[in-house]
């Protein structure tokens, strides 16, 4: 074989009258019908144009290269020239060519399902994940490899400065309830027992913290057992670390140093300062934990107001859990939206169908009031709303064209609606900036203060915000761990040492300070639900590990895919791991999951009760 001298996006003027060789793919070919073949020939690097000249080349050579076609595999010899016909401004190499003098076709391609071509129309996702490595020779997927690699060396470069050690963690796991379902494997060597895939090295980070490793960092495979979506993947990776003898602050200084740094090895952009805001600011103005703040549309509260209102839903939701505190998730409250320029945009159907999807997150329905040219309200319950209108202009801020959502409910179910209900109004406002190629603008956001329990609407148990190795506030601690298990409004109020970076609206990091008293972490275990013998029984390790001179501690985990689809402009999470799964979880390269045999389910002690569907 000829054996590359260069690659293909390497040569330029100066390697005029060089004899190279070069490997690669067929990209296109274009015979002259003039004893003239050009090929470009591709690899990971670029693109270089061969000419082969029937005058001096052997028939066998020219024979074979006019029967060369896109995606055969060669190695030529030749001589560096300027490019005739003109420079290719669109190439790096675009100035010269190659002129065979040798060729080996060192193998031929089956005809490709389609070909790696960005310039194209894509086939569809199937098809493309089907055939893998075809689609990831295209310069877009190439492009986006290579920036995952960088972000991945930047990320190690920055904590190594900073003093981290990167410490592999098991892979396969105990079982532990800590949220979302997991993936089980089966033991052979222990008959019934089971490893757990890791949802992430929460438990071993902590463990390395009493270890003494004191910093530490990994770019760590996960695994959940989800619905997938279009930011999500059953397995994906975490840039994981935890730090020792620290608070709160001092790990969100490391991580929004480390953002800066990513930010400008990646993409030359300056990130300033990122403002941190509470998590009820955050809920009371935006409705979300992760808010978007590239627009404004905030949410203001009216329950005042809207009291002294003669609209009977406002009263009635008012009238819920009266005596609670405010912000108490079961007291009744009544928000609106004020959209500037939506009595002219958003349309009677729009609005009638911000009923029903307010209504799907548990909501009564979504009043509409429009102000028109006059300023007078019109629509809806605008006659209702006489008595109060001077308070709500002022409240809401309102101009002549603008139009007024409501909500009234419990606070929880009126904020969550309005939440998601802002992110749809701004979407069919057309307010939300599209990314440019490298994924900004960028707002930044550190939400703090999370509730350290919330309640599980379904169920009606208490799980943790975060996880349930989150510490509370330095000043909750006490209030804590002596509140009863049924003081619901106490609990509630609990606030956590727990952190979250939020960008554009997505969640790129989260993280807390740790629980290391046994006391406190027994407190948490058994607002659980679980039992101390259940709870010894899940992670007696940790709790043994905390009882042995644990260090304050705490962290954080940035999921690196989405790190990835921000630089590259995809809102695909598919796009940005080599070998992904459907939404279903399938790997259709190579057709995983699949039936395995009764001779492997015996050998690990397992029976199958699948039963396959009649055809």
């Amino acid at each position: 074989m000829l054996i590359r001298t260069h690659n293909c996006g390497q040569l330029r003027e100066s390697d005029i009258g060089a004899t190279v060789r070069l490997n690669g793919w067929v990209n296109s070919y274009r015979g002259h019908g003039t004893g003239l073949v050009f090929i470009d020939l591709r690899d990971r690097y670029g693109l270089t144009q061969l000419v082969f000249d029937g005058e001096d080349l052997p028939k066998e050579v020219m024979d074979a290269a006019d029967k060369l076609r896109n995606e055969d595999v060669l190695a030529v010899e030749g001589k560096v020239r300027i490019r005739t016909g003109g420079e290719n401004p669109k190439l790096v190499t675009g100035k010269i060519e190659v002129v065979v003098s040798k060729l080996e076709v060192l193998n031929k391609t089956a005809n490709p399902p389609f070909l790696p071509d960005d310039l194209n129309k894509l086939p569809n996702e199937e098809l493309r994940l089907s055939y893998r490595y075809i689609d990831l020779r295209r310069p877009r997927m190439q492009q986006i490899m290579q920036m995952r690699h960088k972000l991945a060396k930047v990320t190690r470069d920055y904590f190594h400065e900073n003093g981290f050690l990167e410490v592999d963690t098991p892979i396969l796991y105990k079982s532990t309830p800590e949220g979302a379902r997991e993936f089980l494997v089966p033991s052979r060597n222990v008959p019934g027992g089971w490893y757990a895939l890791p949802q992430s090295p929460q438990l071993f980070k902590q463990i390395l913290m009493v270890a003494g490793c004191d910093r530490y960092i990994q770019l760590c495979r996960c695994f959940r057992d989800e619905d997938p979506r279009a930011d999500r993947q059953a397995e994906f990776t975490q840039v994981d670390l935890e730090m020792s003898f620290v608070r709160r602050d001092q790990v969100i200084d490391m991580m929004e140093g480390y953002v800066r740094r990513l930010w400008k090895e990646m993409c030359g952009y300056d990130v300033p300062p990122i403002q941190r805001m509470g998590y009820r600011e955050a809920m009371e103005r935006f409705g979300i934990d992760r808010p978007d703040t590239r627009y404004g549309l905030e949410i203001t509260d009216i329950s005042e107001i809207a009291g002294r209102s003669d609209v009977a839903f406002f009263k009635d939701a008012l009238a819920k859990g009266a005596d609670r505190p405010k912000f108490n998730s079961q007291r009744g409250v009544v928000k609106a939206i004020r959209v500037p320029g939506g009595a002219e945009k958003l349309s009677r159907k729009i609005t009638d169908g911000y009923n029903e999807f307010v209504r799907g997150f548990g909501a009564g329905g979504c009043a509409v009031v429009k102000v028109n040219a006059q300023g007078a309200f019109e629509t809806g319950i605008a006659k209702f709303l006489e008595g109060v209108k001077a308070d709500l202009v002022s409240a809401l801020k309102l101009e002549p064209g603008d139009t007024v959502l409501f909500v009234a409910d419990t606070y929880a179910v009126c904020t969550k609606a309005l939440g998601e209900l802002r992110q749809k109004v701004a979407r069919d406002m057309g307010v939300v900036p599209k990314p440019g190629a490298e994924g900004g603008p960028w707002n930044f956001l550190i939400v703090v203060d999370f509730p350290m329990f919330e309640k599980n609407k379904d169920t009606g148990k208490w799980v943790a915000m975060h996880h349930p190795f989150t510490a509370p506030n330095d000043d909750q601690r006490d209030a804590f761990v002596n509140a009863p298990v049924d003081d619901e409004v106490t609990i509630e109020a609990i606030v956590s040492a727990g952190y979250d970076i939020v960008l554009n609206g997505q969640e790129i990091a989260g993280g807390s300070i740790r629980i290391h008293d046994p006391a406190v972490q027994g407190k948490v275990f058994q607002l659980l639900g679980m039992t101390p013998e259940q709870a010894r029984e899940k992670f007696s390790f940790l709790l043994e590990a905390l009882s042995y001179g644990a260090p304050p501690h705490g962290g954080i985990a940035f999921g690196l895919d989405r790190l990835v689809m921000n630089f590259t402009g995809t809102d695909n999470i598919r796009d940005v791991i080599a070998f992904p799964k459907t939404q279903i979880g399938a790997d259709l390269m190579t057709k995983a999951p699949s039936m395995v045999t009764e001779e492997q389910l015996k050998e690990l002690y397992v029976k199958s009760t699948y039963t396959a569907p009649v055809k």
